[in-house]
């Protein structure tokens, strides 16, 4: 069950605030800025940090110090 547009424009990830776009499959819902994935479960978008995939593209930021 796709997400209504409206609330898709107000939605932010609540970790670090980025826009927030549905994954391909309708499933869920993914920060653009962190990565993170947040479900959709029945049919309401479960946006709670603890609840969230982790960020799957790209590499961890590597600590230089």
């Amino acid at each position: 069950m796709p997400i209504d547009s409206r609330l898709l424009e107000i939605l932010i990830c609540p970790a670090c605030h980025g826009e927030i776009k549905p994954v391909a499959d309708d499933q869920g819902l993914e920060c653009q800025a962190c990565g993170r994935i947040y479900p959709i479960r029945d049919g309401i978008p479960v946006m709670l940090v603890d609840e969230a995939s982790s960020p799957t593209r790209g590499e961890e930021p590597s600590s230089t110090s």
